[in-house]
């Protein structure tokens, strides 16, 4: 099938789900909804999120169905969200989102599977991208961590080389910093590449996922990010294509709407005085912070909102960083939309169904690519 780069889609946590047949109802409930209101005949890409439970789940039988589903509509597995291990909605995730993390057990042979099921689903693919967790939440790692977080890494990079020599297809390991985890920034990102050390028949099959609404909840800037990132060669496994909330002066306030009991808002906000950034683990703390009189002139928020929109309420959003990502990025790049917390916007705020967002998003994003 000709597809035309970059491959642009969106990820499917942002449907509740665990086992294989959720991941089979998401498809054929919501994914065919999205691709009928793009009226595109295009082949059309998809990231799926799969959980270890629906990973035990997808047998030879379940293999064949999602083969013949994706022949049958003209569809194809561009990359998988590895991140959460288990449970992603409808109840508190918090930082147990990252549990468990690259200390852990668990964590590598999950990534395993998630490798082995990869080349099962979509054969003869060139290459798919994993994305994962920024190693553990900050507060939970100490240093001495490193040794065992390292060398599970390096297993899993071994396990990807080894499905390369055997089927064709490179998996790319991609690691997603986020803030508050052990991995935040873009400099802490290319100082764990370094720390990593891979060998030269490793290093394709561990990257990074570039989450936008991380990197601008923590003030960074898109095209420094890039040039950094390329000087230090770290290959992109995907870029997730998401905005975040941003509020200045007495927009502030209203930031505080925005906090509920399922996801963890990551919160970095500049004091007005010194210009420094402070950061905090959630809304709560960063409010907390407000009330002993400490005074920022603009805070960011890690809260996924609709990337078409510049304002959301009384607050705006990160948007312009993705209008100056998107066009830098080359165009083997996979782009992945990435609004999972749709539903946990305050309800006056949300329009229109999922479905409708998300085909929306994607539109978005390609009309900014055919611009740039």
């Amino acid at each position: 099938m000709a597809r035309v780069n970059p491959a642009v889609t969106y990820c499917s946590n942002i449907h509740p789900g665990e086992s294989w047949a959720d991941v089979m109802h998401n498809l054929n409930s919501h994914a065919l909804e999205v691709k009928q209101r793009l009226k595109s005949n295009a082949p059309f890409p998809l990231g799926l999120r799969i959980a270890q439970q629906a990973v035990l789940e997808a047998d030879d039988h379940a293999i064949a169905e999602f083969r013949q589903w994706c022949e049958q509509h003209n569809a194809y597995l561009l990359t998988i969200n590895g991140f959460p291990y288990g449970t992603f909605h409808q109840t508190r995730v918090k930082e147990n989102v990252y549990l468990p993390d690259w200390r852990e057990r668990a964590r590598v042979e999950y990534s395993k599977r998630l490798g082995d099921l990869a080349v099962a689903l979509e054969p003869g693919a060139e290459r798919i991208s994993i994305s994962t967790v920024p190693i553990a939440f900050k507060p939970a790692f100490n240093d001495a961590d490193w040794p065992q977080a390292i060398a599970h890494v390096r297993e899993v990079a071994e396990h990807y080389r080894d499905i390369f020599a055997r089927t064709g297809t490179k998996l790319v390991l991609a690691i997603e910093p986020e803030p508050a985890c052990v991995l935040e920034t873009t400099a802490e990102a290319i100082d764990f590449f370094a720390r990593l050390d891979l060998p030269d028949d490793l290093r394709d099959y561990v990257g990074l996922c570039f989450d936008a609404c991380h990197q601008a909840v923590e003030f960074e800037d898109a095209t420094q990010c890039l040039q950094k990132l390329r000087e230090a060669q770290i290959p992109l496994g995907k870029v997730q294509v998401s905005s975040a909330l941003k509020a200045t002066g007495e927009e502030i306030k209203a930031l505080l709407n925005f906090d509920e009991p399922v996801y963890l808002h990551q919160s970095v906000a500049r004091h007005s005085e010194t210009g420094e950034l402070h950061r905090f683990t959630d809304l709560p703390e960063f409010a907390a912070a407000c009330e002993r009189g400490d005074v920022f002139d603009e805070c960011r928020v890690h809260f996924h909102v609709p990337i078409f929109l510049q304002h959301l309420g009384r607050v705006g959003t990160t948007q312009q960083f993705l209008r100056e990502l998107l066009p830098l990025l080359d165009k083997s790049v996979p782009l992945e939309v990435e609004t999972y917390s749709f539903t946990a916007i305050p309800e006056n705020l949300r329009h229109g169904s999922v479905g409708e967002n998300i085909a929306r998003e994607l539109e978005w994003v390609n009309q900014l690519l055919l611009r740039g």
